[in-house]
């Protein structure tokens, strides 16, 4: 399993109707508000990101719902499969566990099942599955950059 192994899952996910992009990018403050107050109410949060990294984290948080309405906007798997991987080797690489990011998919999933109508739902949810079963993949790419030397990443 590699990168041309998530390109080409990646490139059997539809793109959604342009109404549940358009809800999804209009419940974006609600969503940021309802991962954040979930995950900071995790007692085990700390350790999943680190001692100080909780700001880091909303900071995430913030950033992946304004990728993802992008990416249902204009989905291209390509941009998709790279920034997932940029994601994981940058807050990999400040401490965030590989457990962090079983914990967010999860919670995402539980928000927008309460959050989005139940067809927006049913287009958004692959995005999120996608994520969610390829993590082993995203660890092992993210573990040999992180220890590559002279590495960029």
């Amino acid at each position: 399993m590699d990168k041309n192994h998530l390109l080409e899952t990646a490139q059997k996910l539809e793109q959604v109707n342009p109404e549940t992009a358009e809800e999804y990018s209009q419940k974006s403050d609600e969503l940021i508000a309802q991962i954040n107050q979930r995950m900071l109410g995790k007692p085990e949060i700390k350790n999943l990101v680190g001692e100080d990294n909780l700001s880091m984290m909303k900071d995430n948080h913030g950033n992946h719902v304004r990728f993802i309405a992008s990416i249902l906007k204009n989905y291209n798997p390509e941009v998709f499969v790279d920034t997932v991987l940029w994601v994981f080797r940058a807050y990999r690489s400040h401490g965030f566990t590989t457990n962090y990011w079983a914990t967010q998919l999860n919670t995402w999933i539980e928000i927008l099942k309460d959050s989005l109508t139940d067809k927006s739902f049913n287009e958004v949810y692959p995005y999120y599955e996608w994520m969610q079963v390829n993590i082993p993949i995203f660890v092992k790419l993210s573990d040999q950059d992180l220890e590559a030397p002279n590495s960029l990443h």
